[in-house]
């Protein structure tokens, strides 16, 4: 019976089981290991785009932003299994959400700010569609490309230990140790012990790392604050106190709260378009790499080493990215954790299937990330930061052509907590060192230069131009 349902069944003729020799078995088993190993998104994402307020000081519900970061892993999730049929799990992107919660943001509000994540989810899919993508992915270097994952890595790190408290502003120096260069207090306790757990358990790939670690942090923390005096307000935005249920009713109010256009107004046209340019640099080319690389790491690619369908597997992660703004969760992308997955043995998108069934019943535990306190949920921003950060192996460190700009995106983004200024950094830096090579950078590269020329300088720009 399941060998007739594999080789010749519905499922076998759509998802091509025995074409790619696989089984429904191995699918199935592929699509849980990858939930379990990127279920960590479903909490962490709400503890940083919750953490983060808008140009009003205004807060997104951790119960809806749970719900939604689930509700947008599900949907994109299914779709790429239905239409790319390749086992690429998607969910809100690290790196992409500190985008929009610490550079967009504090210039807009956060339905403005979400307007610009759907914009760029847009580019995407018509750059996607129209093969300008390749065309942009090769004006930019390469090393400039894995310095900006890394200084992404490395500011995802800190904002991870500022949030936990193991990092915070010095009095005579720009930053601390803790409080007063010490470690001190329990929250700080929950985060190192959660940290070197994840440590332990990842580097011992254990399934899932991430998301046991975090689970037991956060049991710590419950125990620690129900047995102890500690004050409310040193957990920071989530206290970590048992919820009276923990299965509630989706809350989808952040649904459809998206203004389109209203960032342009708000933060000005120069400001929103760096944005914009940032998000859709940070989307693409994170997602361009993963895709080849897991797509070669499950022998997907053909005789040329090109990936089938990849027209339709980059509109859909531009469309994941359209749904992550219309769902207020940030824009989603494939996750490198569907290596997992794979790993087991998943070849098709029928694994995506069984990924997204199980995001789709987390909907139902929203009541759950309300106990998660940043301390638990942070040391994952430092293993996923210290993972992003292995791309610096990639540069020629010994080409300093190279290793300036890539030097100067790296630190700038946590020295400055602005991915914008990184990026900008880097690109302004290369194309001056190749012109004072006398060599052509293209326009493309000087086009964005200028551009970032002009974000650096907004200020003088306004005073030229009367722009209050």
């Amino acid at each position: 019976m399941t060998t007739r349902l594999e080789a010749g069944g519905p499922l076998d003729r759509f998802f091509d089981l025995t074409a790619r020799r696989t089984t429904v078995a191995r699918e199935v088993r592929g699509g849980v290991t990858t939930f379990v190993a990127m279920a960590y998104i479903i909490l962490l994402n709400p503890i940083i785009l919750g953490g983060a307020t808008d140009v009003t000081h205004a807060k997104l519900s951790i119960p809806q932003l749970t719900t939604m970061t689930a509700l947008s892993a599900t949907i994109s999730t299914l779709i790429m299994g239905l239409v790319g049929n390749v086992p690429l799990a998607l969910a809100s992107g690290l790196g992409i959400n500190a985008v929009v919660a610490y550079q967009a943001a504090p210039h807009m509000t956060w339905p403005q700010a979400m307007g610009l994540v759907v914009l760029e989810g847009v580019i995407i899919v018509i750059l996607a569609l129209t093969g300008l993508r390749e065309r942009i992915m090769n004006a930019i270097p390469l090393a400039i490309k894995h310095a900006i994952a890394a200084g992404i890595g490395a500011f995802i790190a800190l904002i991870g230990m500022v949030d936990s408290g193991f990092v915070s502003k010095g009095e005579g120096t720009p930053l601390n140790l803790g409080t007063g260069g010490h470690l001190t207090g329990w929250p700080v306790l929950v985060f190192v012990i959660g940290l070197l757990l994840m440590i332990v358990l990842y580097v011992r790939r254990v399934p899932g790392a991430i998301l046991l670690s975090i689970a037991v942090a956060t049991v710590l923390a419950v125990v620690i604050n129900g047995n102890t005096k500690i004050a409310a307000e040193s957990w920071g935005t989530v206290v970590p106190k048992l919820p009276s249920k923990l299965v509630s009713t989706p809350d989808f109010g952040l649904f459809g709260k998206v203004d389109l256009f209203g960032g342009f107004g708000r933060a000005g046209v120069l400001t929103a378009l760096v944005v914009l340019f940032t998000l859709v640099l940070s989307g693409f080319f994170d997602a361009m790499g993963t895709i080849l690389g897991l797509t070669e790491e499950a022998g997907l690619l053909d005789e040329e080493g090109r990936v089938p369908r990849l027209g339709r597997i980059l509109a859909v992660d531009g469309l994941s990215a359209i749904t992550g703004g219309l769902t207020s969760s940030s824009a989603g992308t494939v996750f490198v954790e569907s290596a997992a997955g794979i790993g087991e043995g998943a070849r098709t998108g029928l694994a995506n299937i069984v990924t997204g069934i199980l995001f789709a019943a987390t909907l139902f535990l929203t009541p759950i990330a309300a106990v998660v306190p940043a301390q638990a949920a942070a040391p994952a921003l430092v293993i996923v930061g210290a993972l992003m950060m292995t791309q610096v192996a990639k540069i020629a460190w010994s080409d300093l052509d190279i290793a300036i700009p890539a030097f100067l995106a790296i630190v700038t983004m946590p020295f400055t907590y602005s991915i914008t200024n990184g990026v900008g950094a880097g690109v302004i830096a290369y194309t001056v060192i190749q012109t004072a090579r006398g060599r052509w950078a293209g326009w493309l590269l000087w086009l964005i230069s200028v551009v970032f020329v002009a974000y650096f300088g907004i200020t003088v720009i306004e005073r030229i131009f009367g722009i209050s």
